[in-house]
């Protein structure tokens, strides 16, 4: 079974930004030096306007010593760690290889599409299989949190500036819904429960080369995807001013940046089965690992 190194060629830094605990009551965190903070005396959540200065307020914070230790945080579920965004947005086909898998030729603007913000569950919550779902695929991703609103931006070379962190996102896709039933766009097929695990933590942007991740996945402790964020057809920043010209951007809103190839729609792997173990990761950022549960 691949794993994931603690720090990955892209990765500068050593603050990861979490949510712990039960689905609903779960606590703001950050671990550093392998110690967890409790982020309760600077905020609620992480959520919203916290991206736009949050990680400067926890890092100032951290450097004062005034954040308590956050006992039993080992024992805690790990949940998404975002909460809430308005929007989760989604890049098809980023990667020419995935795109050639899935019979296309590499996009020549951005393929955009939308889950819907409830789909987020956490990085080894159960996935649920969805009702009348046969072709059930895994999708690993980068994922960009906005930190700042953005609209109309100049150009690209503004474009990072605008991003707090990166995590960890599966897209989990049911092919026949995306492809069949969805007429025009992608969302029937992208947006089923539980479909976006996220995580497991957020990376602060300062401390990430997001053009330099090796991202990866597996099934069953078999090897599936293993490719470099290098190999983007459109990088963050692209994507980023892209985005902007043509919506608002809002502080917590989640960019899913593409997949490589290696997913099941490329005909080489099975698709996913009741009681199929996945694992995906990004070096340097973390990993999942998760289940498919049986519909309900």
């Amino acid at each position: 079974m691949m794993t994931s190194p603690s720090v990955g060629d892209g990765r500068m830094g050593s603050m990861e930004l979490l949510r712990l605990g039960p689905v609903g009551h779960e606590i703001p965190a950050v671990r550093q030096d392998g110690v967890v903070r409790d982020l309760r005396p600077l905020t609620d959540d992480l959520a919203g306007e916290f991206w736009t200065d949050g990680v400067a307020r926890v890092r100032e914070a951290l450097a004062a010593g005034s954040l308590p230790v956050l006992d039993g945080a080992e024992g805690l579920r790990v949940g998404a760690p975002v909460a809430r965004p308005t929007a989760i947005l989604n890049i098809g086909q980023n990667y020419a290889a995935h795109a050639a898998e899935s019979g296309s030729e590499p996009p020549t603007n951005p393929i955009v599409f939308f889950k819907h913000p409830n789909t987020l569950v956490g990085p080894n919550d159960p996935v649920i299989m969805p009702r009348g779902a046969t072709q059930l695929d895994w999708e690993v991703e980068l994922s960009v949190v906005i930190g700042r609103r953005a609209s109309y931006l100049s150009s690209p070379g503004d474009a990072l500036a605008y991003v707090a962190g990166y995590t960890v996102a599966n897209d989990i896709s049911e092919r026949v819904f995306q492809k069949e039933r969805g007429g025009a766009q992608w969302s029937k097929g992208k947006s089923m429960p539980t479909s976006n695990p996220l995580g497991p933590a957020v990376i602060p942007a300062d401390e990430v080369d997001p053009q330099r991740l090796r991202v990866w996945s597996t099934v069953n402790g078999e090897a599936r995807q293993d490719s470099n964020t290098v190999d983007m057809i459109f990088s963050v920043a692209q994507l980023v001013w892209d985005l902007s010209q043509y919506l608002t951007l809002e502080p917590g809103d989640i960019i899913n940046t593409g997949t490589p190839q290696g997913v099941a729609m490329g005909g080489k792997f099975p698709f996913l089965q009741v009681g199929d173990s996945m694992e995906v990761g990004i070096d340097g950022l973390g990993a999942q690992a998760t289940v498919i549960a049986p519909a309900v």
